[in-house]
């Protein structure tokens, strides 16, 4: 029951990923309807079983409006994989604002990179380029369908077809 199901609009487009749960009560309730299933997987009642869904998409069009990808601590190490965006370790993380806030630089996605605690200790209080520092990718704000991606590597092999991701 962790496992997570993708969950696609009507016209088939993914907006959101659920518990399975959840899933579970929108097929039952006839609020979407069950395209793929996991395999093998099935919840047991008494009297019936039922596949485990896998991808799930809604009977209603519902218009989701794009707020973005909320900028946390957690989303910007996510978007990173986890990396120091200097040396690319993974290890004693913190964040880092490329424009130090003391010099007027703002707390948004192209301002800020994963960084271990060293290579931050290291560019203090300067940009990159005055500490010698190399990043190894340029900050973007990320968009839903590169954050699911990124974030659902080890998807089931049904998403792929509605992210239009091909296995790393």
């Amino acid at each position: 029951m962790r496992d997570k199901v993708l969950i696609l609009n009507q016209d088939f487009s993914a907006i959101a990923v659920c518990t399975v749960t959840r899933a579970f009560l929108l097929v039952y309730l006839e609020k979407a309807e069950l395209i793929s299933k996991a395999n093998g997987a099935v919840l047991r009642t008494i009297s019936t079983s039922y596949p485990v869904p896998s991808v799930i998409r809604l009977q209603r069009y519902v218009k989701v409006p794009y707020y973005g990808i909320a900028l946390s601590r957690h989303n910007v190490l996510r978007r990173d994989n986890f990396l120091c965006q200097y040396c690319g370790t993974n290890r004693n993380l913190t964040l880092d604002h490329l424009l130090p806030r003391s010099r007027g630089g703002e707390t948004s996605w192209q301002n800020i990179v994963t960084a271990c605690s060293r290579c931050n200790s290291r560019k203090g209080d300067r940009t990159p380029e005055e500490a010698g520092l190399k990043l190894h990718r340029h900050p973007s704000r990320p968009s839903l369908y590169t954050f699911l991606q990124q974030h659902l590597n080890d998807a089931n092999e049904d998403w792929n077809t509605y992210l239009n991701v091909s296995k790393k």
